[in-house]
């Protein structure tokens, strides 16, 4: 029974309006993430770039590019730490003013290994918002809108990648080094922007719950729920994160990495994939060097940019189906569908440049904006919901951390390796990463199991790790939509078709939602 009385509120929004503000700006974090990923490809290609750095070379332009993942793959391994010390806000105002340093240490560059220090320092920056940011997203979100929620977040991403693109082709006119020197001030002022909402966003209830600030977070729960301190959803949501925490405390198993790899082994696997093939499946041929494979195609110059924008703008709009999908499809049927659409994608863009016929530029900018829509919709927003969906809050911040530095890892790989594949190996680049495709449909069809409407606190009956806790479940922030009649407490299951059980074949089908006769 709750008997914690919260605070009076003072945020003049609550509710959904105050769960969709939340979202919106704590998605700045990923706009920086995927600013900062495209910026770089339209300036690389330009005059005063290269003159500037005295026409560096595929292995320099690979590092200069690259060097990010590193002081990011540093970062997102300390975030897990940070993240339970300081919390999800602090975490994201420190990553908000590193990211924003390492964006003027850039800007005002003298020289080559200076760019190199601004891009690491942004990078640590980068490590800390790209980890923090889902987690925080999944933390504050009702089971039924997280989804929808985090692939909101994604777009975000995308769109900032689009908005660098864009930047990057009208500062190309500039007849100057501003023509490079402009897109990257940008990063400063929306770092800036980030770090000065971070101060008056509320704190993760369930980190405040479980650093023993009761009262606190249940007044941030309160508003989430609409500001009234006597609903029953906001209670009973109390009720269940308290008791979870205090169940994982009994246990007496410690929070290290160590009893995370030895108790959550699976997850923490099934959550490094996710991110791992994310990487291996392309993106990042695309992402950071764009307008280098329009211009392998046959676009040059600026005009390379410009097809690299427009391809921006589909990418952009293929992130939005999610928001509708991902709780009604579930993750699985998603993943499924984006990888056999990404890896044909890319084998054909590998065809059309190996015929190398007047139709190939033509042909590679519609194989690539069809990857890119493919990878919009799917392995783009997943990987980023997954890991702190179905990690557990004692060891979330942790798992969340080693995920996102799996990807920053293998971001590190695909950014250095691409300038220097596209010259040894050419068109067969595009097939190798379709290959990639591939595996990581077998990987999910086989291994992932379906998490579509699962409370966080009911996540050890799908993977069935630990039997079911004797608690109310986070159905709570559910009680006001009717559950499907296959999920209701006491009802029969019903027999799917062939076509459900294909696609659905590690489907949780052994879950079932905490009913109410089941307290």
């Amino acid at each position: 029974m709750v008997d914690v009385a919260p605070l009076p509120s003072r945020r003049k929004l609550v509710g959904q309006p105050l769960l969709y503000a939340i979202s919106v700006f704590a998605s700045l974090g990923v706009f920086l993430f995927g600013y900062d990923q495209g910026v770089m490809s339209g300036i690389i290609t330009g005059p005063y770039f290269k003159q500037f750095f005295n026409n560096p070379g595929p292995i320099e332009v690979g590092t200069m590019v690259a060097v990010l993942e590193l002081g990011a793959l540093a970062t997102s391994i300390a975030a897990g730490r940070v993240g339970d010390i300081i919390g999800r806000k602090g975490t994201l105002f420190t990553g908000a003013i590193v990211f924003t340093i390492g964006g003027a240490i850039q800007t005002f560059t003298t020289g080559y290994y200076v760019m190199i220090v601004g891009r690491v320092v942004s990078g640590c920056g980068v490590g800390l918002l790209s980890t923090i940011v889902p987690i925080y997203q999944s933390e504050i979100s009702p089971p039924d809108h997280r989804g929808a929620l985090a692939c909101m977040e994604f777009t975000c991403n995308v769109f900032g990648y689009a908005t660098s693109v864009w930047v990057d082709y009208f500062s190309s006119f500039i007849e100057s080094d501003l023509s490079w020197r402009i897109p990257l001030f940008l990063q400063c002022v929306i770092g800036s922007i980030l770090a000065a909402g971070s101060l008056v966003i509320p704190e993760s209830p369930r980190w405040l719950i479980d650093t023993d600030r009761d009262v606190a977070g249940m007044s941030i729960i309160v508003d989430l729920h609409g500001g009234d301190p006597d609903n029953i959803i906001a209670q009973a949501e109390f009720q269940e994160i308290k008791d979870k925490v205090i169940y994982e405390r009994e246990l007496g198993e410690g929070r290290s990495y160590a009893v995370m790899w030895k108790k959550y082994k699976r997850r923490v696997l099934l959550a490094m994939s996710s991110q791992a093939f994310a990487q291996l499946n392309g993106i990042n041929v695309i992402g950071y060097y764009a307008p280098s494979v329009f211009e392998e195609a046959g676009w040059l110059g600026r005009d390379a940019v410009l097809m690299t924008g427009i391809n921006a703008i589909i990418y952009t709009l293929s992130t939005l189906p999610p928001w509708y999908l991902v709780d009604r499809w579930g993750r699985r049927v998603i993943l499924l569908s984006g990888a056999v659409i990404m890896g044909i994608a890319l084998g054909l863009t590998g065809w059309w440049m190996y015929v190398d016929i007047p139709a190939t530029p033509n042909a590679v900018v519609i194989c690539v904006i069809v990857y890119n829509a493919a990878f919009g919709y799917s392995w783009g927003p997943i990987p980023w919901l997954y890991p702190p969906e179905i990690m557990p809050l004692t060891f979330r911040s942790k798992g969340v951390s080693i995920s996102t530095a799996t990807n920053w890892a293998f971001n590190f790989i695909v950014g250095e390796t691409t300038p220097y594949l596209q010259e040894a190996i050419t068109w067969r680049l595009y097939p190798m990463h379709g290959f990639y495709c591939a595996c990581s449909f077998i990987l999910v069809y086989f291994l992932y199991p379906e998490t579509k409407g699962v409370p966080l606190e009911e996540m050890d009956a799908v993977f069935g790790e630990e039997e079911r806790l004797d608690y109310e479940s986070e159905r709570a922030s559910l009680m006001s939509n009717a559950r499907s009649p296959s999920v209701r407490s006491g009802s029969r299951v019903t027999e799917r078709g062939w076509v459900s059980r294909l696609l659905y074949r590690n489907d949780r089908s052994t879950y079932q939602p905490i009913g109410e006769g089941d307290e």
